[in-house]
């Protein structure tokens, strides 16, 4: 079970999540990589959508679930968009090029939404988002850093007064 750095907020609307997701954008770096988890319609995208506007991304950016990856490189830095749900086999990474987008050498930020389907196929450093939405709604977004990078972007994000991230106590949420 890893340990780290675990920050949390609650959103009650869908602009709510694209602005909290904003806010983490001036500190993305090329290299960084943000896994993606929460059920069919959590807010995933959105979340990426958010980012996308903090990076100065004007084209629209929207789920990949058919296309595995969209990318988008008008913005800031370039972000590869990938999502793994369709994906049966972790030998399938190889043909989407999911590899050379998370070994931290990329020229952009990559977001890999159901990455967790690929345990083993996981970068050594992350920041995991986890979406969940409640009864009402409303969605509670779980930061958690795998790695240093991770664990410094998180900390910058998290210092940040307009993300209004709070920190949760016991770290993992593994």
């Amino acid at each position: 079970m890893a340990n780290g750095l675990t920050y949390i907020r609650s959103t009650s609307t869908s602009e709510a999540t694209k602005q909290l997701a904003s806010t983490l954008a001036p500190y993305l770096r090329p290299g960084d990589v943000i896994m993606l988890e929460g059920d069919l319609g959590a807010g995933k995208t959105q979340f990426v959508q958010g980012v996308a506007a903090g990076l100065g991304t004007r084209a629209q950016v929207t789920s990949p679930t058919f296309n595995i990856l969209l990318q988008y490189v008008d913005g800031r830095m370039p972000i590869s968009h990938f999502d793994l749900y369709r994906l049966d086999e972790s030998d399938q990474l190889y043909d989407v090029g999911y590899f050379e987008c998370i070994d931290g050498d990329s020229d952009g930020v990559t977001f890999v939404e159901w990455g967790g389907k690929f345990p083993n196929d996981m970068p050594c450093d992350y920041l995991e988002i986890a979406i969940t939405v409640d009864s009402e709604g409303g969605r509670k977004i779980r930061a958690h850093a795998y790695g240093v990078r991770a664990r410094q972007l998180l900390c910058v994000w998290a210092n940040d007064s307009k993300s209004r991230l709070m920190k949760m106590s016991g770290g993992s949420i593994r």
